[in-house]
């Protein structure tokens, strides 16, 4: 496996944890039960729907197509971080 196959595969496990993260965050801010944050937990949920379909999509590539494609992965930060905020703003 090549330097950059690697560092594709460790991209890519990066991104899955986050994804497992989300997840988790999501799971946080639903048995909260505050019902002012359900909408915006909806939102968030659809695009961490989206994120999932992206990360699928580039564990099917080979390592040239994903580092030319991974622009997007920025948004999983963006979501990540939304996420975290919306889960302090309810626990405080």
């Amino acid at each position: 496996m090549t330097h950059t196959n690697l560092l594709v595969e460790q991209h890519i496990k990066s991104h899955m944890s986050r994804l497992q993260h989300i997840d988790e965050l999501a799971q946080k801010a639903e048995k909260s039960g505050d019902a002012r944050a359900q909408e915006e937990l909806q939102a968030l949920k659809q695009e961490q729907n989206k994120l999932a379909d992206y990360v699928q999509q580039f564990s099917n590539q080979s390592a040239q197509q994903f580092l030319q494609t991974a622009g997007p992965m920025v948004m999983w930060e963006i979501v990540a971080q939304r996420l975290e905020q919306l889960v302090e703003k309810i626990h405080h």
